[in-house]
């Protein structure tokens, strides 16, 4: 296609559309592309462009059509809507302009395209660049404010992510005792009062460490140190990943065992942890040597548990173990919440698996 100007020198036309509209495309009088610009050459990637009929190229979609050349003339100047044929189904818009008298080829068109606001998925599905759309495009300036947003959202999601990280990062902290890794006192009362709001019930058991103050004092408090975090990995061993376990003192911890109501498994739990923490724990070349007594409640038998309440009454039965003879496990009873002088006759019938479901308060 040649277009004179006026110092009879002939300017490429082609040449000057691709710049100008890269996007375009010439149509004969059939119908069939004889010029693709450069970015619709690219979009269609392999597909030969030259010599096929515009129609089979794409569907009008609006206004309504049979593809013909005789109707694509007939809808010159007016905005098409069309879908690119094949897998991508792009959606395009466009506009139709009959050529010229005396301009080759004779009774053809020239279409020229656009993505319209599929641009940015466009630009991702053909790996487009700034090239691709002319100079004086505002799509270019368009796709680099979303590239900028996107920049800045990506950028602002990441310090999300990092800002999130750190705050879990400090609630754990919180929770965490340093020197075991189990959970703290404040952890604990978090643990109590969800369960209390959710009315789930579970057991509760204080346990103390015997002769615990005896390894500090003969071997010192690295060996001291050493036994909390074997009785911290015993403890966690002898307990499910939902249960809490809680270091609430120097040599005091306290499990949460959700949904149990069992008192005789109590027990037993109680009983197995107290065996495994009897046996030595090598430190250096010497052994460490304690015991450990327990005492717990279960959360069913009261019809409106008080965590504060079931804290001090398995605190009874820990000390009630301790009074008789240490080294064993009591559950909490009516009669261990009378004055002191009744701690050391209560345990006999308390600290057997046959007295678990004995004298409890509902």
């Amino acid at each position: 296609m040649k277009i004179p100007d006026d110092n009879a020198e002939h300017v490429d036309g082609s040449a000057m559309m691709d710049v100008l509209c890269p996007m375009h495309a010439v149509l004969d009088s059939t119908g069939h592309v004889v010029h693709a610009g450069p970015t619709l050459a690219k979009i269609f990637g392999n597909t030969p462009l030259i010599g096929t009929r515009f129609a089979e190229l794409f569907e009008i979609k609006r206004p309504r059509t049979d593809g013909s050349m005789r109707m694509l003339l007939a809808m010159a100047g007016a905005k098409l809507h069309l879908r690119m044929r094949g897998a991508q189904r792009t959606h395009l818009k466009g506009v139709a302009v009959p050529l010229a008298p005396g301009a080759a080829p004779e009774g053809g068109a020239l279409i020229d395209l656009s993505f319209g606001i599929s641009i940015v998925d466009a630009v991702r599905d053909y790996a487009l660049t700034s090239s691709d759309f002319a100079a004086t495009d505002l799509a270019v300036e368009m796709l680099y404010l979303v590239e900028a947003k996107t920049a800045a959202m990506d950028a602002s999601h990441k310090l999300n992510v990092r800002l999130q990280g750190a705050m879990i990062a400090a609630e754990e902290k919180a929770y965490t005792d340093t020197l075991t890794g189990l959970r703290n006192r404040r952890a604990l009362d978090y643990v109590l009062t969800r369960l209390s709001e959710a009315e789930q019930d579970f057991a509760l058991i204080h346990l103390d460490l015997d002769y615990f103050k005896a390894v500090n004092d003969s071997m010192g408090h690295a060996a001291g140190d050493h036994v909390l975090r074997e009785v911290a990995r015993i403890m966690i061993e002898e307990t499910r990943s939902d249960d809490t376990v809680a270091r609430v003192g120097g040599d005091e911890f306290v499990l949460v065992l959700k949904r149990v109501t069992d008192a005789c498994r109590v027990h037993d739990i109680a009983e197995r942890l107290i065996g495994r923490l009897s046996r030595p724990i090598p430190f250096a070349d010497r052994f460490c040597t304690i015991t450990a007594s327990a005492g717990s409640v279960l959360s069913c038998n009261y019809a409106h548990p008080d965590t504060a309440r079931l804290m001090l009454e398995a605190d009874t039965a820990l000390y009630a173990a301790k009074d008789q003879g240490r080294g064993r496990h009591v559950s909490y009873s009516r009669s261990l919440r009378n004055d002191d002088e009744n701690l050391g006759t209560a345990g006999a019938e308390v600290s057997a698996c046959a007295a678990c479901g004995g004298d409890t308060e509902v």
